[in-house]
Formats: C-alpha cells, sequence, structure tokens
C-alpha cells in the first residue's frame, strides 16, 4: 500500500513526486514509455513556477542549465513594434528557457535521490479502482501485469490523459482555426537571449533562444501541416521574417493544431487530475507546465495534512477553485496570444501594432501585459 500512485513521469508528476518524498511520503510514479523522451516540446518556465521549484530545490539546477530572457521584442515587416521587459519579478526577474529533456532530467533525478525504486517505467495504466478505502491500479509491463494500491492517486497523464477518459468519458473539447510548425536550429540572428514576436499579415513567427546557441521558431500555418521539412520551415522563416534559419543545423520538427477542454473538477473520489490531464490548453505562451507545475504545489500539503489525520474538506473546495479559476484565466491568455498571430491585411496590421506600441508605452499597461505574460 503506497500513498501515492501517480500515472505519468513527465515533468507534472515528477514534481508531485519530488513535494510528496520530501514529505516522507510512498510514492510510485508509473509511466508507459520505457525510457525518458528525447524530445523537447515545453521551455518556458515563468516565475510563479520557479518560486516553487526553489521551494523543492531544484530552481537553481534549471537555472543554470537555461536561457534566462529578460526581454521580449515585437516586429512586423523588418520595422520595431514595441519591447516588454519581463522584471516585475524580484527574485525571478526573467522567463526561463530549458528543453523540455532537461527539465525531466533534473526532475527525474531529484526523485531518484529520494527514492531510487520510486519511478517504474515501462508501466502502462489499464484501469483505475477507487473502492472508497484505497485505489487500486491495475498495468501491464513487458514483464506482465502490474498490480498497485495507493491511498491516493494522481492522475498526470497529459492532454491524452487515459484516466480522465475513463473517469470524465464525454469531456467536451475545443478545436481553434490555429495550426503551428515548430523548429529548433542553429541561431544566427542578432536576437541574443530576446523573446522575439513577428507580427506579420501573413501569420505570426515567434522566436525564442535555447541553450547552446539554439534558436526555437514557432510558425502559424494556415491549413493543418502537410509535411513540412526542415528547409520548407526554414524558407517560410525567411519569407516572412527576413531571418533564415541553416536547414542543416535543425534537430526538431514539429507541428501541432490546437485545442483546450477544462474538467469541471479535479477531484474524484481518491483521484485527482493534474496538469493537462485536467485542463488542456493552447501551448501557445507556455503556460500549460507551468500551470501543472503551480496545481502540485497547491495540492501536495493538502494530501500531507490529509494523511495526518486533518479534515481537509474546505482546503480541497479551494484547491478546485482556485486551479480551475487559474485554469480558465491561462486559457484566455493563450486565446489572446492565438488572435494576436492570425493573419490581418497589411493595413489593418500596421494600424492595430501602432495602438499596441502607444499602449504599451503606458507603465501600467505594460504591467499588466508583463504579467500575463509571466503568469504573477
Amino acid at each position: 500500500m503506497f500513498d501515492v500512485v501517480i500515472v505519468g513521469a513527465g515533468p507534472v508528476g515528477l514534481f508531485m513526486g519530488a513535494l510528496l518524498l520530501q514529505q516522507g511520503h510512498q510514492v510510485r510514479i508509473l509511466e508507459r514509455r520505457d525510457r525518458q523522451s528525447d524530445r523537447s516540446r515545453a521551455i518556458g518556465i515563468h516565475p510563479p513556477a520557479l518560486a516553487e521549484l526553489a521551494r523543492a530545490g531544484v530552481a537553481n539546477q534549471l537555472v543554470a542549465a537555461g536561457v534566462q530572457i529578460h526581454r521580449g521584442v515585437a516586429y512586423s515587416q523588418r520595422r520595431m513594434v514595441a519591447r516588454l521587459a519581463f522584471d516585475g519579478d524580484p527574485d525571478f526577474p526573467f522567463i526561463l528557457a530549458v528543453p523540455q529533456t532537461v527539465t525531466e532530467k533534473v526532475l527525474e533525478k531529484t526523485v531518484m535521490d529520494l527514492d531510487s525504486a520510486a519511478i517504474v517505467r515501462g508501466a502502462d495504466v489499464q484501469d483505475v479502482v477507487d473502492d472508497f478505502r484505497s485505489v487500486r491500479v491495475a498495468a501491464e509491463s513487458a514483464a506482465g501485469g502490474l498490480e498497485f494500491r495507493a491511498r491516493l492517486v494522481v492522475a498526470a497523464d497529459g492532454a491524452h490523459s487515459a484516466i480522465r477518459q475513463r473517469i470524465l468519458p464525454h469531456l467536451p473539447s475545443l478545436s481553434y482555426p490555429d495550426c503551428y510548425i515548430m523548429g529548433d536550429f542553429a541561431d544566427a540572428t542578432s536576437h541574443g537571449t530576446d523573446a522575439v514576436l513577428y507580427l506579420e499579415p501573413a501569420g505570426i513567427v515567434e522566436s525564442f533562444p535555447l541553450p547552446g546557441g539554439i534558436r526555437r521558431w514557432v510558425v502559424r500555418l494556415g491549413s493543418p501541416d502537410k509535411g513540412t521539412t526542415a528547409a520548407g520551415l526554414a524558407e517560410l522563416i525567411g519569407a516572412r521574417t527576413g531571418e533564415v534559419p541553416d536547414s542543416r543545423s535543425n534537430t526538431m520538427l514539429s507541428a501541432f493544431e490546437v485545442r483546450s477542454r477544462l474538467a469541471g473538477r479535479m477531484v474524484h473520489g481518491r483521484v485527482v487530475l493534474l496538469g493537462d490531464a485536467a485542463h488542456e490548453i493552447s501551448p501557445i505562451g507556455g503556460q500549460g507546465m507551468n500551470l501543472g507545475w503551480l496545481d502540485a504545489a497547491a495540492l501536495a500539503p493538502i494530501m500531507s495534512a490529509s494523511f495526518n489525520g486533518a479534515d481537509v474538506g474546505r482546503l480541497l473546495e479551494h484547491f478546485e477553485r482556485s486551479r480551475r479559476k487559474a485554469a480558465q484565466r491561462a486559457s484566455r491568455q493563450a486565446g489572446l496570444n492565438m488572435a494576436l498571430g492570425r493573419p490581418l491585411p497589411p493595413s489593418v496590421m500596421e494600424a492595430r501594432n501602432k495602438f499596441f506600441a502607444g499602449v504599451l508605452g503606458l507603465p501600467s499597461v505594460a504591467g499588466l501585459v508583463e504579467r500575463r505574460f509571466t503568469m504573477r
């Protein structure tokens, strides 16, 4: 009998496991993959999440491994539109860019240092049964069937969560008319550590620095990708921005479409949905992983109090309300980010950009926008 079984060893599941292990709880983290992924989709870590990672003792390692983005700059048709400093948080006056693979390695090492048996890879969860006294988790592995019992189960198995689908089989999703392709290339720009938005009539291009002299490019497409190559993406970036990455330096290429869904409740008896399993939002803006970490940071002390015999009913009610509100706010922000990047006629684009430049010159407006972009 474990205190908690966590399904999913991505960034959110690993962080949840680290928090609970640090409190002395018995934890198992079940992961379907038999090895860490080599794909880095999520890269941005915002100040509130960095503060929680610091409390867990892992922020310094991530900061040392990442790139600090202190400023965002917007261009349109080769002219600068506006700048925005990410300096509002006194402890972390930046957004940190770290490849997800690095983040997972740091978090996994933290977990393994606390309990070398905590992570069970190659365990594909097939069933979760809450009998009101404990939860039985059945999984399949290469060696055969596995079974675990726990006082509580946390589903951190991502946007395609099998556990959520069992609990909420008819949860609707909202699709958006936005499609993107992203790729990592050697950084030959002069932008240094700035994040750059190119607000172009044909659609937005976003650009973010990564460690090792790499820059990530994200391009909005007019329709779902049909197999764009690295050379094709580099050509598309050049046509819209004037910056042409070297296609031979490409290390990652991935296309994606956007949808969102929000569970009405995260707590279902002894099973809790966490992160993308509870609230899938657009990745534009990079808030999803951070939202999951903040879920975990809010939930861990409630679990500890429950294990110590406290009545946590009101705490759970507050957890549900506050995390749902946070997810709704992040989803709205992501929607605004996508709307900002949709195609516009050049004359309309120019008028809108002039308006943005004017209002961002007002300190009160710039501060509000900075707080929204950094999740503060």
